[in-house]
């Protein structure tokens, strides 16, 4: 690293405050560390001699002295962020201001295809392409769909690495520390520090995406089950069609509501003579059924509503279940969100005890497409303090080995 990484890693606290919030006043970070405000400013000094932290001016006042805020320096550090989808990875780059630095790329590929060493060389061009020295990246947050272990490092569903997890075989390649976590889940890491959830201490958030995914926070914190599994919403069993999902069941909701489902039946549609907008593309895929959606045509609101209302179907059993403040819409469908909310809310109508239902509100997500990509980056920030220290550390040391 290029400064003191003792600093960030033993104030972690205050650095995971301010990359949260775009400027705090002393007052504010004692509060968050729940530390004196003398130390809060003990903590603020020392981060401005390493240059991790900014004066940003006084905040306005309605009265009395105004408080003096500070800022992160956004270029001190970067984080990578990758995003893997069943059809696509993203990746993008971001400051300590959680501000994208350079262009997101986005590559077409089948997840059951991907190779390790391919994903590697993916992540190794973005960043010389980039311009940025790669010892000012702090780690690199890696989510994927799958049946993930993020202590262990391994996806349980995807990228198996034999001897080795899947976290150590990037590390080893990288010379940097990577961290991943089943997508829905840093989805709702991503509402949860810059979304929809902020201020939400229970909250579920949606992936509407080829498949439903689903993340959760209660009491304020991720919630990730026994062994970590928690939040597989779109295989509860709900439809009695017969159909098998790919997880080897019949009737899971992905196999109606998935846009993966929507498109297969957009295109039996098209091929048994139904007149829509989408006969006119050479190939049917989500974007277009979206784009078609949006503009009214009848057959694209038909499919994202039935598929929505079977959605409502099961949130109303969630929402029995959990007794959530807010769910939240979010992921690569959320887009169209307005044609989804009328079916599901009136699924939940339907399925759900009144006195339950009214105290969940449902919303669309702010985050849109790349609710992702942030929560890759508030992954690797979660991180940091003892956990990024002993990567960078082991790092070193196999560096040193090497030599």
């Amino acid at each position: 690293m290029s400064q003191n990484i003792s600093a960030l890693v033993n104030n972690a606290k205050a650095i995971k405050c301010l990359y949260y919030n775009e400027a705090l006043s002393s007052s504010d970070i004692s509060n968050y560390i729940g530390k004196s405000i003398p130390h809060a400013i003990k903590v603020l000094n020392e981060l401005i001699k390493e240059g991790y932290v900014i004066e940003k001016g006084y905040a306005s006042s309605s009265g009395g002295r105004k408080p003096l805020q500070y800022s992160l320096i956004p270029d001190t550090h970067y984080i990578v962020s990758v995003a893997i989808s069943q059809f696509y990875i993203q990746i993008g780059i971001l400051d300590m201001n959680n501000r994208f630095v350079a262009d997101i790329v986005q590559h077409e590929l089948e997840l059951d295809d991907l190779k390790v060493d391919n994903l590697i060389a993916e992540i190794e061009k973005y960043i010389t392409q980039s311009g940025i020295d790669s010892s000012k990246i702090l780690g690199v947050g890696v989510t994927m769909p799958g049946f993930i272990d993020p202590v262990k490092g391994i996806n349980y569903t995807h990228l198996d690495c034999k001897d080795v997890s899947l976290v150590d075989y990037m590390q080893q390649a990288l010379s940097l520390p990577v961290f991943i976590e089943n997508d829905s889940t840093a989805i709702a890491l991503g509402e949860q520090k810059f979304g929809a959830a902020m201020y939400q201490d229970d909250a579920m958030v949606i992936n509407l995406g080829w498949g439903i995914g689903l993340g959760m926070i209660v009491n304020g914190e991720i919630f990730r089950g026994h062994s970590g599994l928690a939040g597989e919403f779109s295989h509860i069993p709900l439809i009695k069609n017969g159909k098998l999902c790919k997880c080897g069941k019949h009737g899971c909701l992905e196999t109606e509501a998935s846009l993966i489902a929507i498109i297969s039946k957009a295109n039996e549609e098209i091929a048994q003579g139904q007149r829509s907008s989408l006969a006119n593309y050479e190939t049917i895929d989500a974007d277009a059924i979206i784009n078609e959606a949006v503009k009214g045509d009848r057959l694209s609101v038909k499919l994202i509503s039935e598929a929505a209302y079977h959605i409502g179907q099961c949130l109303a059993i969630l929402i029995h279940i959990m007794n959530p403040a807010i769910i939240i819409f979010s992921g690569k469908a959320s887009v169209i969100g307005r044609l989804w909310m009328a079916p599901i809310q009136q699924a939940i109508n339907e399925h759900c005890i009144p006195r339950l239902a009214a105290y969940t509100e449902l919303v669309i997500s702010n985050l849109n497409s790349n609710a992702q990509l942030i929560g890759g980056a508030v992954l690797v920030v979660e991180s940091i303090g003892k956990l990024l220290s002993d990567k960078i550390e082991a790092l070193n040391k196999e560096l040193d080995i090497n030599q």
